[in-house]
């Protein structure tokens, strides 16, 4: 083997970070063509060039209870990660986002004395502060991606490198607003309220009941009123009425909305690039809800409030999240000229400008590239 040939073995659990991963892989290839990349991750990162031993597919998981109930499976994954390690001994590691397998895995294998570089880190601000205490001892590089991260997270004894936003790589979305508008036989001239249910089907179930009641309230006050659902390949959406347009692209259905539904997460985020107003909505199962409740220590759950530091977009979590709530949060917003959507939109330009300059995955791919 040539001396100079590297080897990352390289984990995303979940579809975000599969794409993330890809886009890593791709940059870090472009500075040292000579590396090779094995771990768990999607396809995506697979087509970059990574070989993949455990998908997505069998790795995202989503609320508490719901990790109890795959335990067996993901303790063998686990066990056999760490196998794989031992052999193949690579140069470094990346951990994507994932935080609950990964700060684990990064426990297990730390006496490997392997660099392990940290990419998209655990929330640790939102809630298991304690993770911080694993990363200090377990992480020899922190990429944070949002801009109050490397304050806290360095208050609390870890380094912490910002390298801006992967979001602010985005490229302008592929079909012009004719076209999408004629794709989905939709009118100009009437409004259109774009429903982004989740990327997760546990997190869908529990919201795509209450967003059809709140449309079928919302037709009532708005009668020409248009729907379009933003729907992950990976969901499936029961019942599907026939008034509904179903895009699989969810930044188009963001990017030509008039508003939005959304359930917390990046789409919060992607919403606010795109420039929809937005209500967001969570609900959880009931034990996972207890359990949140019992560890969450942030005030918004919202990323934009949160990188805002402040309420920009309403927020209606758990209980909270009723067809009447939504409607009186969201009516508002349709007027063009209305100081709530004024608000919102100020408030997501101040966030846009927050998230730091292209070039992330470069930036990210160099100093990964010298710890190894």
């Amino acid at each position: 083997m040539d001396s100079l040939q590297k080897t990352i073995f390289i984990v995303a659990g979940e579809p975000s970070g599969d794409i993330h991963g890809a886009k890593l892989i791709s940059a870090i290839k472009k500075v040292q063509p000579n590396i090779s990349f094995i771990g768990h991750g999607g396809n995506q990162m697979a087509v970059a060039g990574g070989t993949i031993i455990e998908h997505i597919d069998r790795l995202a998981i989503m609320g508490f209870s719901e990790v109890i109930q795959h335990m067996p499976r993901m303790i063998r994954i686990m066990r056999e990660t760490i196998t794989a390690i031992k052999r193949i001994k690579p140069d470094g590691i990346i951990l994507i986002d994932y935080p609950g397998f990964n700060l684990h895995l990064a426990k297990k294998i730390r006496k490997q004395n392997i660099p392990i570089s940290y990419f998209i880190l655990p929330q640790a601000w939102a809630w298991k502060e304690k993770r911080v205490e694993i990363m200090k001892t377990t992480l020899d590089q922190a990429l944070s991606i949002f801009p109050f991260e490397k304050e806290w997270f360095e208050s609390r004894g870890l380094p912490t490198k910002f390298i801006g936003h992967p979001f602010v790589e985005r490229k302008p979305v592929k079909e012009n607003r004719d076209s999408f508008l004629k794709r989905h036989s939709l009118d100009p001239n009437n409004p259109i309220i774009t429903l982004l249910p989740g990327s997760r089907q546990q997190e869908v179930n529990q919201h795509w009941p209450i967003f059809l009641k709140t449309f079928d309230q919302l037709h009532k006050k708005v009668p020409l009123l248009q729907v379009v659902v933003g729907k992950a390949p990976n969901i499936t959406l029961k019942p599907l009425p026939d008034y509904i347009n179903v895009e699989v692209d969810a930044r188009l259905a963001m990017a030509y909305g008039t508003v939005a539904i959304t359930s917390s997460g990046t789409a919060t985020l992607e919403c606010a690039l795109e420039g929809i107003p937005s209500v967001v909505c969570y609900r959880l199962s009931f034990y996972s809800w207890v359990i949140l409740k019992l560890l969450a220590n942030v005030p918004h759950v919202s990323m934009v409030n949160l990188i805002a530091d402040k309420r920009v977009v309403p927020e209606l979590i758990q209980y909270n999240m009723t067809p009447d709530n939504i409607v009186n949060n969201i009516m508002p917003l349709f007027g063009d000229q209305s100081p709530e959507r004024k608000n919102i939109l100020t408030g997501y330009e101040n966030v846009r400008q927050s998230l730091g300059n292209p070039g992330v995955y470069e930036r990210a791919a160099k100093a990964i590239i010298k710890r190894l």
